[in-house]
């Protein structure tokens, strides 16, 4: 049976491994950083108030990990959540893990807008998200990181 659970210390470094995959697949535009992971899980552990992290666990083991943040959104006018991250070893992939998450989610932040990017040529994330009724938003999303 697969649950999951807060990210916690012991997670931090299969977490990062999971994140160097993560960031180099096709699934995700940016690579990451060494610097970014570690800080990622840090702010996962108590760093941030704006940030939590969760754990995929079967039979003892991390099989996955999902990263929330929580945000502001004037266009909903309201508080909103960002599903940052969803990662799922390949071997566990298509077993509902995702779906798992999505639920844990809305129960975990009732009543809040859920948000989240993919990259368009990711067609299992967009089945799966838009089975959760996600919606296409139709922008440019940009970015500057302060360097």
């Amino acid at each position: 049976m697969i649950t999951i659970r807060k990210m916690e210390r012991g997670d931090a470094e299969v977490v990062q491994d999971m994140m160097r995959k993560f960031y180099t697949s096709p699934a995700v535009a940016t690579n990451g950083s060494e610097e970014i992971f570690a800080a990622n899980v840090a702010n996962c552990l108590g760093g941030s108030s704006l940030v939590e992290g969760f754990v995929f666990v079967e039979g003892g083991q991390v099989i996955g990990y999902g990263i929330t943040a929580q945000g502001y959104a004037t266009e909903f006018g309201g508080e909103c959540i960002w599903i940052e991250d969803i990662y799922i070893e390949a071997e566990y992939r298509g077993r509902g893990v995702g779906s798992k998450f999505i639920r844990h989610v809305k129960e975990f932040y009732p009543n809040k807008t859920l948000r989240l990017e993919t990259e368009e040529d990711n067609s299992a994330a967009v089945n799966l998200y838009e089975r959760f009724g996600f919606k296409r938003l139709p922008y440019l999303e940009m970015v500057c990181t302060g360097d």
